[in-house]
């Protein structure tokens, strides 16, 4: 009998001492739910990260010297793809910032007609953003210049091989639209002869100009700066080593940022290599 009441003491004992745990776990629980959901409403309500500073400010007529990552064929476009390019030079900001090399130019097909026969193809697009280190800002451009990939590849040529123990940096070349690059750090020359910026390892810095008739516009009165122009002239403006190609509108009119290439007949076909100058707006 003495057993039997012992036992029932001890299982009780045990229930009791459970019990009385209880109500200090579910404080325990309800402390750290509450910590949990202070700190979640804390961090939505810290500011979202901004652009990156390389880039925060992107002024109107900073032009973007680019090379398209993939073809923009008229025949195997749809709307709605996406593009992305490569901003092949750094690209000087105000204030000492830059947009460096290899950051995207990011884009959109807005429509591509196949051509056939004498029947000319068309293809529009929009660039709308820039990204870089994950980080995107958006903008708006319109479309100066536009050269094949084999005239990108002859800018990037020297006119003569380089004599023994000379510096290929030292090397003459010749830039789409007939300026002259006289090796890195060396000026660069109009056709006319006059110096209109100076060469860099991965470019030219020049002022940009207006050829006359042009549709393309120089720098604003007051405001002409250096701008990284890859192998492109100060006054490159239109089509390049693309017979038949046309640009049909810039965007630099409403719609502004549409871009709209067309065939003269057949399929439109500006392929992978091919380099482009965009304006921001």
């Amino acid at each position: 009998m003495v057993a039997g009441c012992e036992l029932v003491a001890a299982t009780f004992g045990r229930y009791r001492m459970r019990f009385s745990i209880l109500p200090a776990l579910l404080f325990a629980a309800t402390v750290f739910a509450a910590g949990v959901r202070a700190q979640t409403e804390a961090s939505s309500q810290q500011p979202k990260p901004g652009p990156h500073p390389a880039y925060a400010q992107v002024p109107p007529g900073t032009i973007l010297p680019i090379r398209l990552n993939h073809g923009l064929a008229s025949k195997n476009r749809r709307p709605g793809q996406a593009i992305s390019e490569r901003i092949m030079q750094d690209v000087p900001l105000p204030q000492g910032g830059k947009l460096p090399a290899g950051a995207k130019v990011l884009g959109t097909i807005l429509a591509a007609t196949p051509g056939s026969g004498n029947s000319p193809g068309m293809i529009s697009f929009r660039f709308n953003a820039i990204e870089y280190h994950h980080t995107k800002m958006p903008l708006m451009t319109n479309l100066r210049a536009l050269a094949s990939s084999l005239e990108v590849q002859f800018a990037q040529t020297p006119e003569t091989s380089p004599g023994f123990g000379t510096p290929y940096n030292w090397a003459t070349t010749e830039l789409i639209g007939g300026d002259q690059k006289y090796g890195v750090g060396g000026p660069v020359t109009d056709r006319g002869g006059q110096t209109v910026g100076e060469g860099t390892a991965d470019g030219v810095l020049v002022h940009v100009r207006a050829q006359a008739g042009s549709p393309c516009h120089g720098e604003p009165e007051g405001q002409d700066r250096l701008q990284a122009l890859w192998v492109f002239s100060s006054d490159a403006c239109g089509v390049y080593g693309m017979a038949g190609v046309r640009i049909i509108h810039a965007g630099r009119t409403a719609p502004l940022g549409e871009i709209v290439l067309s065939s003269e007949a057949g399929d439109v076909n500006v392929r992978a290599g091919s380099g482009m100058l965009l304006r921001v707006q």
